[in-house]
Formats: structure tokens, sequence, C-alpha cells
């Protein structure tokens, strides 16, 4: 009688070895039975993932957690995007994924779970996505389970689906259009290619530019291996690109001829315009480190090819990065002679190149770069080891000339992954012995079953999956032990300290905890007594006391400088207007722990003719740096 691994071996051989039969050509795939269990279970692994023990995350990003709750009190500042509900600054993004959570925020109340859930069945909808698009490429149920898993348990992924950042929504956009745009090549229907140019377009107004990273790689597939002549797919393409403009735009045309004294500034620009934001900030800035962006590639480590495989990132998504590579140049080398229109060569094609941009930009960006941006190579390396793996499977099988391939990638992966985890050596000690030991009985299987012990094969395969999945997963988990790092979450133990700083009140009934960040109870309880129907409690310097003091009263606060504090969104004038209408009363000058306000005149401004209040009348010492002036 066979033992249990043969038996196992024998099944996956049988799986992996034969394509899942059609009853037409245009029929849908017929999926054996254990298929769609398989493929629930991975989607239930993802969601537990991304959901279990949410409550302890609070408000993640106070940033956006500041935003979300503006827009629950103001309809103006939900538009706009504004981080208070008195609209005066808005945050450095467009408001798409602001506006997910606002509305479960509106109709569950404000609170941890009714902004944070959306965030995380948007990230089970991606897996979904990758799955279905992997799976009617190769017409194979292991390559999509495969490619599921694989974006499911992507460390950096399972982070950024608890936190409140817009990259969780972004992705599931894209990953949407990517499946349009496969379903546009396959059939020619044009309607599909707008739909897919119109979910990138959606995309950029959840993150600018970075949405636009994946159409060249769309388009080049497209072009390649869509039906009809080479002119009439360019055609479709230019029509294409009009749908993408006008669904990227009208966000961005609207605010920019709104007239600018009655909307919010735009956070992170320097001339109060969406499109100088798009440029500035969140474009060029991001590559050359310009506009405002030159301080922050300490987040990520240094730029330069070897970047997403440093110590900060490389237990982040670097783990199958070989191995998608491997898969890439092998695969399409095996289909390369098939016709242009064939699936999987497309898929390879899209996703391949969805991989090498993302890798350039990501690797050589000398602007601001949080670990968390990766989580949008996910899908393309999820995709791409399904769709290689089962392909070096079947050559392996095949094909004398390319036995070599399979053995390799799983070699190359599981040395990388006993790399990564030895450099936290405290961090599941016995792991990395574990990895190296089913990567040494894998390798030398698969190398022997290349002379017919298919059962011994076979078992090799399971033996490198299960190792080239240990490290991923093992980070993966440690998110769920501990809140999240909501500026900058990542997985792992390089994130366990951030993680166990407590996170800001977010309770689900909507409640709001005491205090106030930089800003003590006793000021707030001051400012809340005294404030005499403002439309703002109080102004401070930059975004990051300001969301605290929003998210721990309820009021609308002003912060002068945005995000960075050096946003010129405050002038003399504005102030003058603001106090000489009795929209704000009080102004603290010196909070925060940023850059502050490069307009110094303010300031002068505010010593000159306003009047300083005692620390001893809010029960506080004149400590830190800070001063509550009274004006009017």
């Amino acid at each position: 009688m066979a033992s249990g691994a043969d038996a196992v071996g024998a099944m996956t051989a049988q799986l992996l070895d034969r394509p899942v039969d059609r009853a037409t050509p245009a029929a849908p795939p017929r999926d054996p039975r254990w298929a769609r269990p398989a493929f629930w279970g991975v989607l239930a692994l993802s969601a537990f993932l991304y959901t279990w023990a949410l409550g302890q995350n609070g408000y993640a990003n106070t940033y956006y957690a500041a935003a979300v709750y503006s827009g629950t009190q103001s309809w103006k500042a939900f538009f706009f995007g504004a981080l208070d509900s008195g609209s005066f600054i808005t945050v450095d993004k467009p408001p798409l994924a602001l506006w997910v959570m606002g509305l479960s925020a509106r109709v569950f109340g404000f609170g941890t779970w009714s902004m944070l859930l959306p965030q995380a069945l948007a990230g089970v909808a991606a897996v979904g996505l990758v799955h279905s698009a992997v799976r009617r490429a190769l017409a194979s149920p292991v390559a999509g389970l495969i490619a599921a898993a694989v974006m499911a348990l992507t460390p950096i992924t399972v982070a950024i689906n608890r936190d409140n950042n817009p990259d969780t929504i972004l992705v599931l956009l894209l990953v949407a259009a990517a499946w349009l745009c496969l379903e546009a090549i396959r059939t020619g229907r044009t309607r599909t290619l707008l739909a897919a140019a119109v979910l990138v377009g959606l995309a950029f107004n959840t993150k600018m530019l970075q949405a636009y990273l994946v159409v060249p790689a769309f388009a080049v597939a497209y072009l390649v291996a869509a039906p009809g002549t080479l002119l009439r797919r360019a055609g479709r393409l230019l029509a294409a690109g009009a749908a993408l403009v006008a669904a990227s735009a009208w966000w961005m045309a609207i605010v920019d001829l709104w007239p600018s004294d009655s909307r919010p500034y735009i956070g992170g620009s320097e001339d109060n315009t969406v499109w100088d934001l798009v440029i500035g900030y969140n474009g060029l800035g991001r590559i050359f480190g310009a506009s405002g962006n030159g301080g922050g590639a300490s987040f990520g480590g240094e730029a330069g090819a070897t970047r997403l495989f440093n110590d900060t990132m490389a237990g982040q998504i670097s783990w199958l990065i070989p191995f998608a590579v491997l898969a890439l140049v092998v695969g399409l080398a095996l289909v390369g002679r098939r016709p242009r229109t064939e699936p999987v060569r497309v898929s390879l094609l899209l996703w391949g190149g969805w991989l090498a941009i993302h890798f350039l930009v990501f690797s050589f960006s000398e602007g601001t770069f949080h670990p968390y941006y990766a989580t949008a190579m996910a899908p393309a390396i999820a995709a791409l080891t399904g769709i290689g793996g089962v392909l070096m499977w079947r050559a392996y099988r095949r094909s004398p000339a390319w036995r070599w391939a399979l053995p390799l990638g799983v070699a190359v992966t599981g040395g990388w992954s006993f790399v990564v985890l030895s450099r936290t050596g405290d961090f599941v000690p016995w792991l990395p012995w574990v990895v190296l030991g089913l990567t040494a009985v894998a390798v030398p299987g698969l190398l022997a079953g290349a002379f017919g012990a298919r059962r011994l094969a076979a078992v090799a395969l399971v033996a490198g999956l299960l190792g080239g999945l240990a490290g991923p997963a093992a980070y993966a988990v440690t998110p769920l032990t501990s809140a999240v790092q909501g500026t900058n979450p990542t997985a792992g133990p390089a994130g366990n300290e951030a993680r166990r700083q407590p996170p800001a009140s977010g309770r689900s009934d909507g409640g709001r905890g005491p205090g106030g960040g930089q800003v003590s109870t006793g000021m707030i309880e001051y400012l809340k007594s005294h404030r005499s129907g403002t439309t703002w409690l109080v102004a401070v310097d930059s975004a990051q006391s300001a969301s605290s003091i929003i998210l721990s009263t309820g009021e609308a606060v002003i912060a002068m400088g945005g995000f960075t504090g050096s946003d010129p969104a405050m002038t003399v004038a504005k102030l003058e207007e603001y106090v000489s209408s009795g929209q704000l009363k009080y102004i603290l000058i010196g909070s925060g722990d940023g850059p502050r306000n490069t307009d110094s005149s303010v300031t002068e401004w505010v010593k000159a003719n306003g009047t300083l209040v005692d620390a001893s009348d809010y029960g506080g010492t004149d400590s830190g740096g800070q001063a509550l002036y009274q004006l009017g």
C-alpha cells in the first residue's frame, strides 16, 4: 500500500501535469471537486489574516483616520478629503480610499471596525481576483490556488490590509483592472478595455501617479496580443487612454476649478492645486527626492538595485521575487512560439511587465519610500509564481531540456528564504533550518524524479512549496499579535517593537479616548470650554498634532502646515479673516515634532496680536516649546 506521502505526491503530479478539461473551446473550465473548497479555504485564510484582532489597531494611521472621521461630520470635508471637518486643508492624497472607509463609517458609526473592515475585505477581494485571473490564463486550478496563497501570505500585504493607508484600495482596483485587461485581450471587446482604463483612473484617485505604473504593461500586452489588426489595436488603446484621462482627472479638475477661497488648501502642494500635488510631492518628488520627499529613503533603505533585498525590505516582499523572475523567463521561453493571443503568453507579458516596472521604480526612487508601497508588487509576484510554477513543472515532466529549471527555482527560493530568516536569529530560530531541510529534500528529489521517479518528484515538489511559503507565512502572522504601526506598517520581527506601542483609541462604538497626542487633557478641556462657538477648536503647526486632537475631541482642528508642517497653507491674511469672523480663537505655536510652518510671518503676527495663555490656566506647565495664544 502506498504511503500518505506517496498518495499526496501522486495526486499532485496528476493535477499539475494535466490541464483542466473543457467541454468546448468556449466553455468555462471544469474544475475538480476539491478546487472550489480549496479556493474558499484560501479566501478564509486571507480573511483570518486581515481581520483577526483587528480592533487592537485603534485608529491605525491617525492622519487618515482623522480625515475619515471629518468626512462623517461634513460632506464638504468628505468630498475634498479634508483632514478637519471645517475643511481647512486636505490630506496629501486624493480621497477615493477615504470615501470607501467614510461611507462605512457613516453607515455603521465611526470606529476601528467600520474604518478598517472595508480595507480587509478589499484585500480578500484582491486575493480572489488574482486567483481568477491566473486560473483562467492557464486553465489550472492549481496555478490559481498557488497564486492566491502567495498573495494572501505576502507579509507586507497582510500588514497594510490591516491598516487605513490607501494602498489596499489601490491594489484592489489595479488587480481588477488587470483582470479586465486580460479579458479584453481574450474577447476583443472594447468596452471591457475601457472598463479596465476606468478602474486605473479610479486608482489614480486613490494614490495618483503610482496607479499608472501598470499602464505600460497593460498597453504592451494589449498591443501585442489583442484580436484585430495592429491599427485597430492601437485605436482601441487610444480610446482607453481617453477613458483613463477622464476617470483620472475629473476630481482634480473639479477641485482646481473650485474657487480656492471656498475649499480647503490642497495638502502637500506648493501652490494650492491638485496638479502640483500630482507632479510634485506625489509625482516626480517621489522619484527624484524633491518637493519635500528628500528625507524619506530611510524608511525602506537606500535607493539601489538591492533595496528590496535589504534588511528592512527583504522580509516584507522579496521571498519569491527570484522564483517569479525565473518563472517569467522560463515561461516566456516555453510559450514564445505559441500564437500571440495565447492566454498564458499574454498573462506572462502583463504580470511580468507589472513586476519589472514596479521593481525599477521602487528600487531606485530617491524620494520618500515606505515598505508598504511594495504591496503593489504582490499581485505580479503571486501570478508569476502560480503560472510559472505550473509551466516549469509541466516542462520538467515533458522536456529533458528544461528539467533543470524547477529544481533551480526551488533551490534559489529555499536558499534565499534561509538567508532572510537567518538575519533575525531570535525570530523563530528553528525555522531557517526547517526551510533548509525541506529544500535539501526537494531539490535532490526533483533531480532524481527527472529520471522516472514520478511520485518522488511530486513529493519533493510539495516539500519545496512548503519550504518556499514557510518564511512568508511566519512573517505574515506577526501583525495579528499586536497593534499595527499605522504610519509605517510592517510585518515580521523588525516591526514588533513599533507594533507594541499603544495605538490611538478607536472603539467600535465610535467613542474617542482622552487626550490629544502632544496636547494635554487639561488644555483640551480649556479649549472646549472657552472656544465660544468657533468653527475650529484650535490651530496647530502640523497634521500629526491636529489629527490626534480631532480624534480625541471630535472637533475640527486646523493643521496650518499640513502633513509635514511645511505646507504654506496658512497666511496672515487668512488668519486675520478667521479671527475677525469668529471662526478661530486659539492657536498653538510650536506643537508637533515635524518641521515648523515655513511662513514665519504667521508666528510673528500671532505673538504680536495674540494673548499668551498662562499654562497654569489649563493645569499645565510651560514646557516642550508649546505656547497657546488667544486671538481676538
